[in-house]
């Protein structure tokens, strides 16, 4: 008797060996109370170790069962229990290791030479209550970005009752942040840095980053950027080789997280690595992409020297995806298109015929975002600057000075004059001159001469002597080089306020200016200014005592490729010439002449440019 109830006694002993100390498993009445257990969810993850231990015993651990066997292994069976504990599913899998409750558990034992078999079976929905209390409920970051109002409130959540996965935790604290102030959010990540718990949930991060879902490593990688988290820690880089390890993993809604990673991280040989397969997996799998957002988004992150292929394939895609395109999808194909530098045409004009019929409304970073995309790309499109002109000039009351500003340099850098626009500026520059300061006076001086637009204007002159004085009222204050910029300005619209000249001309003022970062610049605008005050007949001009050094020579003709193969082309290089200089600063770049074979005419085809 003694030996049967030691027997049995030992193999209970090695099977609690492989279960846990804070899980239940235990004879109570008519039921085994079993817990839904997780081993990667163990603290200390010591799973790995019992299992070693548990193999020289006489306990075996097999990948789809575990087998207590006492038989045939040098002890007397008569008279002894035989216990056989199986679970049906696969225990050890690369990454999801968990039990299956819906199994029944089953002891088989032989007492006294007889057969007795119990079964037990207890589904999740009825687990202990025990249980429940020990084992830690997993939280999602909806649910704790609801609950904590700050990053330290998640930090301490996560030391109270570390859960899998530790993703939500990261993405719960970017979630919090992004409703916060910038103040508020740099106060918020200096205390995150600083708190007792935060290097513990980062290293459950990196031991958890190859058995979480690759949605979830991306998530939380991606509000690890945003929270400034340095880039070259070993954190961001151990998720970084995870995700290019598991990039076979990436369905749609990965394609477009991880297209928002490489997007906001600063290039390195990681994030280079994961950019590259991120582009083979694009070119595999751009035919079953379902969702616009996605492909712009994919887009947008490929980089402007993917092959050209590739952008090809891209293209085509969203032009068979035009007839799902909504406003929004209008309006980021622009940025997408800028940001990959492909210029299609056909789904440029498309877009902007939808921006143009939809633009009221329109925010001011989406706007200032298609005209930069439009100027990288170098498409112009009268419909779309001028609808968008109009658009502002029409609402001009709702619109800040200095978005109204922002706008019209933009227009200048296309090199389109929004009339109705301009002309609303000035008539608010005269109502309201004391709303100016010397950054708006500068950019608007430089707009309005860069474009010529107060040629034709009939408030000119009031509005360029009110410019002059506001410029006049703060003369003491103003930097040497914004004094040229609006002198510049002011002769390039034919316009000499005697006050900022003279100033500008002082010995002084011209020395600083040659003595800056920017020289080359101050020369071309003095010298500029020095031939337009001595072609000026009403004003009395003195010649600048102080030598200006010599403006640089006309650069050497750059299109060498281009000479080459118009002398293979045209038999020789008797037949153009390069970099033929003029009076009064004009050469020309290349002068080609050919020669018709219909007429004794010769054409000459040439661009000139003012130096």
């Amino acid at each position: 008797m003694n030996n049967k109830a030691s027997s049995f006694l030992w193999n209970l002993r090695q099977f609690s060996t492989l279960i846990p100390r804070d899980k239940t498993v235990g004879f109570c009445g008519p039921k085994f109370v079993y817990s839904n257990w997780n081993p990667r969810n163990h603290p200390g993850n010591d799973f790995d170790n019992r299992i070693q231990s548990s193999r020289s015993s006489s306990t075996y651990l097999f990948q789809d069962a575990f087998i207590f066997k006492s038989g045939n292994d040098g002890f007397p069976t008569k008279g002894r229990s035989t216990l056989t504990v199986l679970t049906v599913d696969r225990l050890l899998c690369p990454r999801r290791l968990s039990f299956d409750s819906k199994h029944s558990v089953v002891f088989v034992g032989t007492l006294n030479n007889g057969l007795r078999k119990v079964n037990f079976h207890q589904e999740v929905s009825d687990e202990d209550v025990l249980t429940k209390e020990i084992k830690p409920t997993p939280i999602s970051y909806q649910k704790l970005s609801k609950e904590c109002n700050s990053l330290s409130d998640v930090l301490d959540t996560f030391s109270k009752a570390p859960a899998f996965p530790s993703s939500n935790y990261f993405t719960a604290m970017w979630t919090i942040a992004k409703r916060m102030s910038e103040e508020q959010k740099r106060c918020e990540k200096q205390l995150m840095f600083s708190h007792p718990a935060f290097n513990q949930l980062c290293e459950h991060m990196m031991r958890e980053a190859k058995i979480m879902r690759y949605n979830h490593l991306l998530f939380s990688l991606h509000a690890m950027v945003k929270l400034g988290i340095p880039q070259n820690t070993l954190l961001v880089q151990t998720l970084l080789r995870v995700a290019q390890e598991r990039i076979n993993e990436c369905d749609e809604k990965c394609l477009s997280i991880l297209s928002a990673i490489i997007e906001a991280m600063e290039p390195c040989k990681n994030v280079q690595v994961l950019q590259a397969g991120l582009r083979i997996l694009v070119d595999q799998q751009v035919w079953k992409i379902k969702r616009v957002f996605t492909l712009q988004a994919v887009m947008k992150c490929i980089g402007k020297d993917a092959p050209f292929s590739l952008k090809r394939k891209l293209e085509i895609k969203a032009l068979s995806e035009l007839d799902r395109f909504s406003v929004l999808n209008s309006q980021r194909m622009f940025e997408a298109l800028a940001a990959m530098n492909h210029r299609s045409m056909v789904l440029l004009n498309e877009c902007s015929k939808i921006v143009t019929d939809n633009v009221h409304g329109l925010p001011f970073k989406i706007l200032i975002n298609i005209l930069q995309s439009c100027k990288d790309l170098r498409y112009q499109n009268l419909d779309l600057f001028k609808g968008t002109a109009d658009y502002v000039a029409a609402t001009y009351d709702i619109w800040k000075l200095k978005q109204v500003i922002f706008l019209l340099i933009s227009f200048e850098n296309l090199g389109f004059r929004p009339i109705g626009l301009m002309d609303m500026l000035m008539k608010k520059v005269v109502e309201e001159p004391e709303s100016l300061n010397m950054k708006n006076i500068v950019s608007i001086l430089h707009v309005y001469s860069a474009l010529n637009h107060v040629y034709k204007c009939e408030n000119k002159e009031q509005f360029l002597e009110v410019m002059a004085s506001s410029v006049t009222g703060c003369l003491h204050h103003i930097s040497s080089e914004h004094l040229l910029s609006v002198v510049f300005s002011f002769c390039l619209m034919n316009h000499f306020p005697l006050a900022l000249v003279n100033q500008v001309l002082q010995k002084d003022v011209i020395s600083e200016l040659l003595a800056s970062d920017d020289k080359e610049r101050n020369v071309h605008k003095l010298h500029i200014l020095n031939t337009c005050l001595k072609l000026d007949d009403t004003f009395s001009y003195k010649a600048i005592d102080l030598l200006l050094p010599q403006m640089p020579s006309a650069p050497l003709d750059p299109n060498t490729k281009v000479a080459e193969v118009l002398s293979s082309l045209l038999g020789g290089e008797e037949y153009f010439s390069k970099n033929v200089q003029l009076p009064h600063n004009y050469h020309i770049g290349m002068g080609l002449y050919l020669f018709s074979f219909f007429s004794d005419k010769r054409l000459e085809v040439c661009g000139s440019s003012l130096v």
